[in-house]
Order: C-alpha cells, then sequence, then structure tokens
C-alpha cells in the first residue's frame, strides 16, 4: 500500500514536471520576436514635444489613471460583496442548476458594469473636457455595444460550460475547462474579424488604395482586407486594429487616421504596422497565450471556490468571478509585457516596410498630441497600463533604425 501510494505521487509529481516544461518552452516560443537588441531608453522628449504638450499629457493622463485604479477597485469590491451573499441569494431562484448559475453570473456582471458606471461617466467628461469625444455620452457608447454584447454572450457560454464540465468532473474539471476555453477565444477570435467589418466601408482614397496592395505584399500580408471605420462622429482619437483569424483576418483604420495632422507617409505606416501584425501572426499567438494562461486560472478557480462545492454550485460564480478580476490584474504585467513585444515587432516592420524613418517619427509624435499619450509616462502606469511600447521608445527605434541604414 505504502509503495502504491508512493509511486502514484512520483507518477503525480513527473506529471506536473513535464507540464510545467511543456508550459515555459510554449512560453518562451511565443515570446521571441524578430526585433533585434535595440537601447531605447534615455530619449528627452523635450527634443520631440514643447513644454505645453508634454504638461497637458502628463494633467490628462493623471486623472484617466486613478480613475481606472478607482474604477478597479469598485469592481472587486462588488464582486465580493456578491460573491458573499450569492449563496442566500440563490436558494430563491427556482430553476435548475446551470440556470441558476447562468442567471448570478449574469447578475454579477450587470452589477459590475453599475459600479464601473460612475468612473466610465467621468472618464467620458474628462476626455470631452480635453475634445477628444464629441457628441453626447449615448453617442459614444453606442458604438461599445457590440463589444459588450460579445463579451456578455462569452461570458454566458463560459459559465454553462463550466458548470456543465464540473457536474461531470467535480475535482477535476478545470483540466478540461482551459482547453474549451480556449477554444471559445479561438471561435469568438474568428467570429470577430466578420462581426468587426460591420459598419464598415472600403478605403475610399484613390492614392491610398492603390498603396494597399503593395503595403500588403511588402509586410508579408498578401490578400489582407483592409477597411475603413468612421468614428469621427464621437472622437477625434486616431486609432487602427488588425483582427480576425484566417479568412476573416482584417485591418480595420479609423477616418480619424485619415486625415490631418496625418500625412500620407504616415498613413503607411500605421498601415504597415497592422499588417505586420498580420504577417507575424500576433493574433495567433494572442490566443495561445490565452490558451497557455487558462490552464493555471481555472486551477485556482477550483481551488478558490472547492470550500464552497466549486463552480458546480450556482451560489459560487460570483467568487469565480472575482478570482478571474484578481488573476487579470495580477496579470497585468506579463500581458502587456507580451503585447508590447509584439507591438514593438510590428512598429519594426513598418520600418522595414516602408523605410521611413521620419514618417514613423512624425506619427509617433501626432498620436501623442492627438490622444494625449503621456511620451515617457511612469513606471507603474507602464507596467500595469501600457500595452503598447511608450511614445519615447516607439520615436527611439525609429531612431535607431535610421542608425543602422546609414
Amino acid at each position: 500500500m505504502r509503495m502504491d501510494w508512493t509511486l502514484a505521487r512520483i507518477a503525480r509529481l513527473a506529471t506536473i514536471t513535464v507540464v510545467a516544461a511543456l508550459w515555459v518552452f510554449a512560453a518562451v516560443l511565443l515570446w521571441r520576436t524578430t526585433v533585434p537588441a535595440l537601447h531605447l531608453t534615455g530619449l528627452d522628449p523635450h527634443r520631440y514635444f514643447s513644454s505645453h504638450e508634454l504638461s497637458k499629457a502628463v494633467t490628462y493622463s493623471r486623472f484617466t489613471r486613478w480613475n481606472w485604479v478607482l474604477a478597479q477597485l469598485a469592481s472587486l469590491a462588488t464582486l465580493a460583496v456578491l460573491a458573499w451573499r450569492a449563496p442566500g441569494i440563490v436558494r430563491g431562484i427556482g430553476i435548475g442548476r446551470i440556470g441558476k448559475g447562468v442567471i448570478i453570473g449574469m447578475v454579477t456582471l450587470v452589477a459590475v458594469w453599475f459600479a464601473t458606471v460612475p468612473f466610465t461617466l467621468a472618464q467620458w467628461l474628462w476626455d470631452r473636457h480635453y475634445g477628444l469625444v464629441k457628441g453626447n455620452l449615448l453617442a459614444w457608447w453606442l458604438p461599445q455595444l457590440p463589444t459588450l454584447a460579445t463579451g456578455a454572450a462569452f461570458s454566458a457560454l463560459a459559465i454553462v460550460l463550466v458548470m456543465a464540465l464540473a457536474g461531470r468532473f467535480p475535482r477535476r474539471w478545470w483540466i478540461p475547462a482551459a482547453p474549451v476555453f480556449a477554444a471559445l477565444a479561438l471561435l469568438f477570435t474568428f467570429v470577430g474579424g466578420y462581426l468587426s467589418a460591420v459598419g464598415t466601408h472600403a478605403v475610399h482614397e484613390p492614392r491610398l488604395r492603390a498603396a494597399v496592395k503593395p503595403l500588403a505584399r511588402r509586410a508579408g500580408a498578401p490578400g489582407v482586407a483592409v477597411r475603413v471605420n468612421d468614428v469621427s462622429s464621437y472622437t477625434t482619437e486616431a486609432n487602427a486594429e488588425s483582427v480576425g483569424l484566417g479568412p476573416s483576418r482584417l485591418v480595420i483604420l479609423d477616418n480619424t487616421i485619415l486625415r490631418k495632422p496625418f500625412t500620407f507617409a504616415e498613413i503607411e505606416v500605421v498601415l504597415a504596422h497592422e499588417l505586420t501584425h498580420q504577417a507575424r501572426n500576433h493574433i495567433w499567438k494572442g490566443v495561445a497565450w490565452f490558451a497557455l494562461l487558462a490552464l493555471p486560472g481555472t486551477l485556482l478557480i477550483a481551488l478558490a471556490t472547492r470550500r464552497g462545492g466549486g463552480v458546480r454550485q450556482p451560489g459560487m460564480i460570483p467568487l469565480g468571478l472575482l478570482v478571474i478580476a484578481v488573476l487579470q490584474l495580477a496579470s497585468l504585467p506579463l500581458v502587456n509585457a507580451v503585447s508590447r513585444r509584439y507591438e514593438a515587432e510590428a512598429d519594426w516592420g513598418a520600418l522595414r516596410t516602408t523605410h521611413d524613418p521620419a514618417a514613423a517619427r512624425g506619427l509617433f509624435r501626432k498620436l501623442s498630441t492627438t490622444s494625449l499619450q503621456e511620451p515617457d509616462p511612469p513606471f507603474w502606469d507602464y507596467v500595469l497600463l501600457e500595452n503598447h511600447p511608450t511614445i519615447a521608445q516607439r520615436i527611439q527605434m525609429a531612431n535607431a533604425w535610421a542608425a543602422r541604414k546609414r
């Protein structure tokens, strides 16, 4: 009997060791990029920005950062209260176990949303004060509905699947749940490419339309469609994004980046940056990172809810959501570090595609002044909130690329 117990323990430790080694190996592969070792620190922002521009960005960013902190605290407090009260609440709901779980889960998410409304309103008023949003609050909020609806659908489906798995495998549900979550993320990312195209239109400007295919070919992403999203009715901020997988791959340019003060050469840098995301499979890699983090995440949820009967009990769903919220905050340094590496690779790819470091510098400077991004934010902001390299780092990369080509 003792020998059997020892062998079982050795087998378990060996399994954990192999899984951990494979996890680290996959993380190392995903971490790798094609950007050479560059020294991107030490840039003096005053070389590219006036004292007034820097002061304005600092003032704007300081409020935005602390508003975010307060919103996170409000979310965590709401989740904690519901995690405490939920077991008693679900006893009064007269439907099946999974139905109760979905209801209490949706109620929890709605409560969290309401808890953050004051901070969302404060941010909108702050943005309006600085001229970053236009129109009324409804006009700004309505375009976000598809994203909110997608998130709600993902959450509801995840709750159903988790509770079903926990009902079948009460103690080991987290093992099959991790790949199920990864598959869901893959599905929603794929479908999201098509959904993101809704409401957009083709590139109308002849010069830019003619430049799309040659840029895509040079960037290594031939065949990727480019569309335009009209956002100027509710914001002045300029942005672009890459979405979708396989046949749903798409680059979307906000129409605010297709007008002054941005030049045609700077727009080409933006387009080359987004096409590099597609060429380097950054969206695929993002799904892979989600899959890697899902396994330890589901394990921690299982451990946290085990005393109350696990997530097979509807009353444990808010506690599970609280654990997810805490894990999301705790993983921000890693998630942002990965994102910054991929964004840096996209910047480097844009430089290799356009061979125009001057346009890249101009683009980064204007992105800062039009969106009030602080060129060199505080370290804690950089770690927790910045999923792109800082504006100073991006300008320094353009300088480094130019120096290598002399």
